[in-house]
């Protein structure tokens, strides 16, 4: 007799039934829809296809070209072969869950409420199968696509020859392998994970798992089926826990001794250690068992295992490191964790390339057998002191020499060196915002570049205590001659795009003549010949005049991506820009230095620090870039040098560390684009410096890894700071100074341009130690770092309490009150420190802004050495009245023998030099009188008589002498 059931639809389908006739739109409508729909699709093709295309464009007109399509191909390949990894694993299990869907039986109230989703999704189910995988095969992909670096890392690495102390490895497994194998062993946890999650769902719908059925709340097929599954996850769990052991020696702990520290500690290698592998095996054997669930079809012996190995987790990996803290190393942790502390030590020192610091101890109180009129003169000869502070001057720059409106200086000047002088020097770069009438065409077609150089000495300054020009005017003149390229297309503040070389003329400068039109010549930018790229362009900037205006024509070429640290990030995505670029002239030619940086932060046992906090000053606030905010890093080296030409914007990217094997990794990912150290010509050469970024990141670390002694490191007695600037309130670090000198210590005879920064003792004001490093590439001991370390028996006063003794010696306070007298502004220049014949001279240049003028001007300088404190109109009086004696006359003709006179050199007898001399005089005198008459119209025009005098004086002593010109360098 047949046995009555309940009748189970089809799971391959739904009963068919009467449809609802639904009004089919009219053939017009249809059209129209399906027109709109293709344009919108095309629209949102050419949307995607603009910024592809405007990128390949820019990348070819810089000729570099190979880091688009080599970043490119690796996303693409990364996006498609991931993206069909995890598409194909979810894919695969919801077509096997379905496959493996028990066969019709009596239907409980469970199924027959799931019933209608089955019926929902029977015709639409291969649809829906390649939907899911198609989703989280898209994610996946770009996921995977993001890991370029880490993949181009890992197939190009290049071995460190160094290994770690822990497993003796090279650190190449850190830095390259290991993050493509977190990276894999995350993939496979995201799909076993999607996959198990979609397997369930589908065994559930069609009633492989049960939750409320009478009977087995799972079928055979589903239960074999998750059980791999979950043997799959215990399998990658057992990888995780392998490569945790290795991830010990990398991985950022909290220890009283060092912030950010970094490595195995004694708890780690006694405790977590032992403990991962233990997990490894325990994780193995219960993998084991899932898989035998394929045999066995039962789920016991997997949970039990599974909550062993969770157990596990929690007292071997958990619960037993802590109690080793607690009962072994608090005890007597000095003794403990000072092996691991002396690794972490010499790791941080080899990542910061500080290992090769130089440590002397340093009186820092005056010889004082020393005759006074042997300090005066050692005074002129240890340093060239500069009295142009860089961070201060920019305003008489702008007033001094903006010519217009439309030009401006940035708030911060460079300091280089020129004919063996410090000096200041800047851009006359476009300020967008000074245009008479700011329109389209005006700011992107007329007003297309600044134009000119202007550098002044660093050590001495002109009458009134403006800046001493050594190069004006517009066009510029001065020490580079005329006959170099002054026009400035690319710069920290040409920030717009300007559209160049077509019909429409630019205007190149302003004189008395009138205004002066050019057209621009470079090869620099992209073409706009063609509508397809003017139309690219038009949608990438949302700009739709430049498809249509009249100003484009035939030559027309669009300039972008304008700044040298844009440029430079652009053709190398893998460095780290320095937060200062600088210009210098360089054979004919403006050139952007860029200094560059390799960086990872996986050097086994190195503490890590954020470069954005490292290189945070008083001055990056509002005047100065950070160098990359939230990069944590572990390792630095300043591996490339690069310049971009401030006319037609080519970028060269030069090898300067040659032993990096982070940049020879990423050499051998983008061949062709970084040039060979050897390729870097002389005149170049004399203009690169050590970076400011790499010295204060340097510094913050030396304030802890100056100490080598483990024991002395844990116990933070030696531990310095990096004091606040003391001529501001803001209270935030002082910036290092570069400053020509000679240290006590060095090898060099002459002085030799350095960058200099001071350290006080934790919570406290004194001078703990003084820091400089050789920034002269030009000489032997490039990058040596010198530490000068004070004793903390005498005290000797720090910035700070400098700078609270001059503010309060009461002749200097009366002296620095009637300079605020008018609401005029006293302004404080960098506090310079240089170490002399066993004491410290500080030099701090102190500048006035008069209410009616617009500009500071130097008017005083403090000197204080040896407890002499002095404030004087000039620095060769201030260290007069110090040293109690005057510094020794400097002929300025070769010595006679006795019995012969000296001549008078030739230039002074000359009448056009002496005409102009006595014109400059006058000026002189007739600017001082404008100025205490407060007469500033007379007092600009006094000012431009003083430059024309003096600048007729230089052109007949040129004349006279016939000297070479300068090189630039």
């Amino acid at each position: 007799m047949r046995t009555l059931a309940f009748q189970m639809p089809d799971r391959g389908g739904g009963p068919s039934g009467p449809r609802m006739r639904v009004g089919r739109p009219s053939r017009r409508a249809r059209t129209l829809l399906m027109t709109l729909g293709v344009l919108a699709v095309l629209a949102m093709a050419f949307i995607m296809f603009a910024g592809f295309w405007t990128d390949w464009l820019w990348f070819r007109s810089v000729e570099y070209s190979t880091v688009f399509t080599t970043t490119l191909w690796t996303k693409i390949g990364l996006f498609a072969v991931f993206g069909l990894l995890m598409a194909g694993a979810v894919g695969l299990n919801i077509w096997l869950a379905y496959r493996l869907r028990p066969p019709l039986s009596a239907m409980s109230l469970e199924q027959q409420s799931l019933d209608r989703y089955r019926m929902s999704v029977a015709p639409y189910k291969k649809w829906l199968l390649l939907g899911i995988a198609a989703i989280v095969g898209l994610i996946a992909g770009a996921s995977a696509a993001g890991q370029w670096k880490t993949w181009l890392l890992y197939v190009n690495g290049t071995p460190f020859g160094q290994k770690d102390p822990q497993f003796h490895l090279d650190v190449s497994f850190y830095t390259f392998d290991l993050p493509w194998y977190r990276f894999l062993l995350g993939f496979g946890f995201a799909a076993v994970v999607l996959s198990v999650i979609a397997a369930v769902v589908v065994h559930y719908l069609y009633g492989g798992l049960r939750v409320t059925s009478p009977g087995a709340r799972a079928t055979a097929a589903a239960t074999g089926h998750l059980s791999v599954l979950l043997g799959l996850f215990v399998t990658f769990k057992a990888i995780a826990y392998w490569l945790d052991r290795y991830g010990l020696a990398v991985k950022s702990s909290d220890f009283k001794a060092a912030d950010n520290w970094t490595g195995l500690r004694y708890v780690d290698a006694n405790a977590y250690l032992p403990a991962k592998t233990i997990l490894v095996a325990i994780a193995a054997i219960c993998a084991v068992l899932f898989f035998a669930t394929l045999w066995r079809r039962t789920w016991q012996l997997p949970v039990i295992g599974f909550g062993l190995m969770v157990l596990s987790a929690i007292l071997i990996g958990g619960l037993y490191p802590a109690i080793v803290q607690k009962f072994q190393v608090q005890p007597n942790e000095q003794a403990k964790e000072s092996p691991y502390v002396e690794k972490n030590i010499k790791a941080t020192r080899e990542a910061y390339g500080i290992g090769g610091a130089e440590v002397k101890d340093y009186a820092g109180v005056p010889n004082p057998g020393t005759k006074k009129e042997q300090l005066r003169k050692t005074a002129d000869t240890t340093a060239s002191i500069r009295l142009l502070d860089p961070n201060i001057v920019s305003p008489a720059f702008q007033q001094l020499q903006q010519v217009k409106g439309y030009y401006g200086f940035p708030s911060t000047l460079a300091v280089d060196r020129y004919s063996g002088q410090d000096t200041v020097i800047g851009l006359r770069e476009l300020n967008i915002g000074g245009i008479p009438k700011n329109n389209w065409i005006n700011d992107h077609f007329k007003y297309t570049h600044g134009y000119g150089v202007v550098a002044a000495k660093g050590t001495t300054v002109g009458d009134q205590g403006a800046p001493d020009f050594t190069q004006s005017d517009l066009p510029s003149k001065g020490m580079f001659g005329k006959d170099f390229e002054q026009r400035i297309y690319y710069g920290e503040q040409t920030k717009q795009y300007s559209i160049v070389g077509g019909p429409q003329k630019e205007l190149d400068y302003s004189d008395d003549k009138g205004e002066k039109e050019t057209s621009y010549k470079g090869n620099s930018g992209v073409n706009l010949d063609n509508p397809v790229n003017r139309a690219a362009y038009a949608l990438a900037f949302s700009e739709p005049q430049i498809l249509y205006s009249g100003a484009i024509g035939e030559g027309s070429r669009i300039l972008y991506n304008r700044t040298p640290k844009e440029r430079v990030e652009a053709v190398a995505p893998w460095l780290t820009i320095d937060g200062a670029p600088y210009p210098a002239v360089v054979e004919g030619r403006v050139k952007w230095i860029v200094d560059a940086y390799t960086t990872t932060n996986g050097y086994p046992y190195a503490s890590r620090t954020t470069l954005g906090d490292s290189t945070a000053d008083s001055l990056t606030n509002s005047q100065r870039a950070v160098v990359a905010q939230e990069n944590r890093v572990n390792y630095i080296r300043n591996s490339v040098k690069a310049t971009v030409d401030a006319y037609d914007g080519t970028i060269d990217l030069y090898q300067w560390d040659t032993q990096d094997p982070v940049l020879k990794t990423w050499m051998k990912a983008f061949p062709g684009t970084v040039k060979p150290k050897s390729e870097i010509s002389k005149p170049l050469m004399d203009h690169l410096r050590y970076p400011q970024d790499l010295f204060k990141v340097q510094r913050e670390l030396l304030t802890r890894y100056h100490v080598t002694d483990p024991q002395t490191f844990l116990s933070g007695s030696e531990a310095w700071a990096v004091p606040d600037d003391p001529t501001t309130k803001a209270g935030t670090a002082v910036p290092p100074y570069y400053l020509s000198m000679k240290m006590p210590n060095q090898t060099e005879k002459d002085q030799v341009f350095s960058l200099t920064t001071t350290f006080t003792p934790n919570e406290r004001d004194n001078l703990s130690a003084y820091m400089a490093v050789n920034a002269d590439p030009g000489t032997p001991d490039y990058g040596k770092i010198r530490l000068l370390k004070l004793p903390t028996s005498k005290p000797v006063d720090g910035p700070k309490q400098v700078q609270s003794k001059f503010q309060s010696e009461p002749k200097i306070a009366e002296s620095i009150r009637l300079l605020r007298g008018g609401d005029s502004e006293v302004e404080y220049g960098n506090l310079l420190a240089v170490p002399m014949d066993g004491g410290m001279l500080y030099v701090e240049p102190v500048y006035v802004r008069s209410s009616g003028l617009k500009y500071p001007l130097l008017r005083k300088v403090l000197v204080t050495y040896g407890g002499q404190t002095a404030f004087e109109d000039t620095l060769e009086k201030a260290l007069n009245v110090v040293f109690g004696a005057e510094a020794p006359t400097i002929p300025t003709t070769p010595e006679k023998p006795p019995g012969e006179g000296t001549t008078t050199p030739p230039t002074a007898q000359d009448p056009t030099v002496k005409a102009a001399l006595d014109d400059a005089k006058k000026a002189i005198d007739a600017a001082e009188k404008a100025r205490q008459g407060g007469d500033w119209t007379a007092f600009g025009k006094a000012q431009d008589d003083i430059k024309a005098a003096l600048q007729r004086a230089i052109e007949a002593e040129a004349k006279l002498t016939n000297p070479t010109p300068p090189s630039g360098g």
